[in-house]
């Protein structure tokens, strides 16, 4: 039952000749307490074409109103202010749940493919608190369209091409030894590039070099390609490792080298259609139409850059996956990249480019710092999963010393609270680590809304009665609780629409919140008539908070 569609339906039959019901609906408001009402009609919009005051206008339309479906509706100053019918209402939520469990929130918004970029480490390189980003909100953006309807496409697009690896090349022969690489493949191999940047600062021709062997490895030298092909499953044996504690699942490890024998095709096309100019000796397509910078195709060496291989791996989605939609989850100073990739697909007759979107995000920063990789100023995302699974550990011990499976909750509740810390910020705003602030089981983290969830199941566990929805709910203590409960559809279904797993996360905290000074303020377990009914409540909460964390990708034990 969807009750704000009551309110436009109550509202409609009174103001349907000055009104629509889509912009009734646009106009509701829910108040800031539940004092002032559930839902609220501001009369403001009418003073104009009524030449009435907006507080004369909303006594007038509270009393020619149908509020047989509410309990009461009441004119307060300009606005109308409708109250449900709290036993009717709490009936109709708590039935949903208990009827649809997981699934409840699932709804049609949508359908089709939808191929989502996303993580995308570069090979030969650690995974870094700078890779957080990409890897949970891709992971917690394709759960949410799924939720809705869509078929998510999770593809790791490795940084497996390009330059760095000629730099990487020319590092190893000069410094390298085969025995440090099989020992250590990661850190020695940063280590190898951080020497390549430091030593090219006063030594340029190293550059020279580095694109000298790039141009060989694109055009199939054996030991270059050697090379690579060891430095690159070495680096994925250990990156699968991370995804797997972080519970991230890949449809394609595709990179940027599965795009290599696909660009000469692209650039054919871009001939063909005479979008190619010369500038500087390099190729480039004109944007000058998109108030864009020229986008670069081809260096004047004849070598590809990302552009190019964006393009090759655009069309092999398109082609291969017929999708609905496109998204690249990638960082905020990518923005022009994606501008000018969809300008040139564009350009070159591909209408589909317009379902190409690009979904930004905000850096991590530890003490104020921008995390570098070339600079070497990395914080490892291993150690901090590590480390923080160490912290959640120390917690639960002294919570809930005879906790049984107490590592894997430990494992749950400390990835899980950095998981959640990334996906609680909007995703374009910027943020610094703090371990400590992130894995605390007050406030507003993952851990609270873990513990939360864990106390709810806590309650069923001791509880003498089963809960059981049929009983009527009659308790306006827990009415904020049951308003949060049937707002979460609504949640899901705008989380999706933003692209946004903040929307989720909010939503979980003020639940948590909401059941706990619930939980404070009320005997739940007390034998009487109501018992199954407020233990219905308390399920619908469990599931609800459960399934809000799987869409973040956060596990939610039922023992903390």
């Amino acid at each position: 039952m969807d009750f704000k569609n009551q309110v436009v339906d109550a509202l409609s039959a009174v103001l349907k000749d000055e009104l629509s019901a889509d912009q009734i609906k646009g106009l509701i408001e829910v108040p800031k307490t539940s004092e002032l009402g559930d839902f609220a009609f501001p009369t403001f919009m009418l003073a104009k074409t009524r030449h009435m005051a907006p507080i004369k206008i909303a006594a007038e339309i509270a009393d020619q109103l149908d509020s047989s479906n509410f309990s009461k509706v009441v004119a307060t100053g300009a606005y109308v202010n409708f109250f449900l019918a709290q036993t009717t209402f709490a009936q109709q939520v708590l039935a949903d749940i208990a009827q649809q469990g997981a699934d409840y929130g699932k709804q049609n918004l949508g359908s089709g493919n939808v191929p989502i970029d996303m993580s995308s480490p570069n090979i030969a390189k650690p995974m870094s608190m700078g890779h957080l980003r990409s890897t949970v909100i891709g992971n917690s953006i394709a759960k949410i369209l799924t939720k809705v309807g869509y078929s998510p496409i999770k593809i790791n697009h490795l940084g497996d091409w390009g330059t760095q690896f000629g730099k990487l090349i020319v590092a190893y022969k000069k410094w390298g030894s085969e025995e440090a690489v099989k020992a250590d493949p990661i850190t020695n191999l940063l280590h190898y590039y951080v020497r390549f940047h430091k030593e090219a600062e006063t030594q340029p021709e190293l550059d020279d070099e580095a694109r000298a062997w790039f141009k060989k490895l694109e055009d199939g030298d054996p030991e270059a390609h050697e090379l690579w092909s060891w430095f690159r499953g070495a680096s994925l044996k250990e990156f699968k490792r991370i995804y797997d504690i972080l519970g991230v699942k890949f449809d394609s490890f595709n990179g940027e080298a599965f795009y290599n024998d696909k660009m000469d095709k692209v650039i054919d096309e871009l001939n063909d259609k005479h979008l190619l100019k010369e500038s500087r000796g390099a190729e480039v397509v004109d944007l000058s139409k998109y108030d864009l910078n020229p986008a670069l195709i081809r260096k004047s060496d004849g070598a590809s850059l990302y552009m190019t291989r964006d393009l090759a791996a655009a069309i092999y989605r398109h082609d291969e996956y017929n999708f609905t939609q496109s998204l690249y989850v990638v960082g905020m100073e990518q923005t022009e990249h994606f501008k000018q990739l969809k300008a040139v697909l564009l350009e070159m007759g591909h209408d589909w480019a317009n379902d190409i979107h690009h979904i930004p995000f905000g850096l991590i920063t530890a003490n104020g710092k921008k995390l570098s990789t070339r600079k070497g100023n990395v914080i490892l995302l291993e150690k901090v999963l590590g480390e923080a699974v160490e912290l959640a550990k120390t917690q639960i011990a002294e919570k809930h010393p005879d906790l049984q499976n107490a590592d894997q909750v430990a494992e749950d509740v400390g990835v899980g609270a950095v998981v959640f810390h990334d996906l609680k910020s909007e995703r374009v705003d910027n943020f610094d680590f703090n371990l400590e602030d992130v894995v605390r089981f007050e406030g507003e983290t993952g851990p609270y809304v873990q513990y939360t969830n864990a106390r709810a199941n806590s309650i069923l566990t001791k509880a003498s009665a089963k809960a059981d929805a049929s009983v009527v709910l009659d308790d306006d203590s827990a009415w904020d609780v049951l308003k949060l409960l049937a707002d979460f559809p609504a949640t899901v279904a705008r989380a999706a629409r933003e692209y946004e797993p903040s929307v989720i996360a909010k939503y979980a905290l003020r639940l948590a919140k909401g059941f706990n000074q619930y939980y404070a303020h009320t005997k739940i377990l007390v034998e009487d008539a109501q018992l199954p009914a407020r233990l219905a409540l308390v399920q619908s909460v469990s599931t609800v908070l459960t399934e809000s964390l799987n869409l973040l990708g956060v596990r939610a034990p039922k023992e903390m």
